[in-house]
């Protein structure tokens, strides 16, 4: 089973930046469409970019248009997401998750039930 471990997250003011990391266990890395979720405080989980296999497909909430860049390593197994002018809302724990079918990554309702990985989570909060 697909291993996601997470990191990058942390303490940052309002306008910085933070760039998210997502390290895969399996040689069938490339073979993995990814995505990254977050959930605020008292908030559901909602989905906010997601990469297919090769990393030229991609796709974004629009609160993060402009913001956020998803991308991927497959020589190195990982995933990222840079993001910029981070302001409080983005204040959230940050998942990263994997599915074969791009459209279950990409997925803003029920599909996100069949993920195959999620990661632990990481902490990103941004102060005023």
């Amino acid at each position: 089973q697909l291993q996601l471990v997470e990191s990058g997250g942390g303490l940052v003011q309002a306008g910085g930046s933070l760039r998210l990391s997502c390290s895969a266990s399996r040689r069938t890395f490339s073979s993995y469409a990814f995505g990254w979720f977050r959930q605020a405080p008292g908030k559901e989980r909602e989905f906010v970019a997601a990469v297919g296999w090769s990393g030229s497909t991609t796709k974004y909430t629009d609160s993060v248009k402009g913001r956020f860049t998803i991308s991927r390593d497959n020589a190195k197994s990982t995933m990222y997401l840079q993001m910029n002018s981070l302001n409080l809302e983005d204040t959230a724990v940050y998942f990263c998750a994997a599915d074969h079918d791009f459209r279950v990554v990409s997925d803003t309702g029920s599909l996100v039930r069949h993920m195959e990985a999620w990661g632990q989570g990481t902490l990103v909060t941004v102060s005023s």
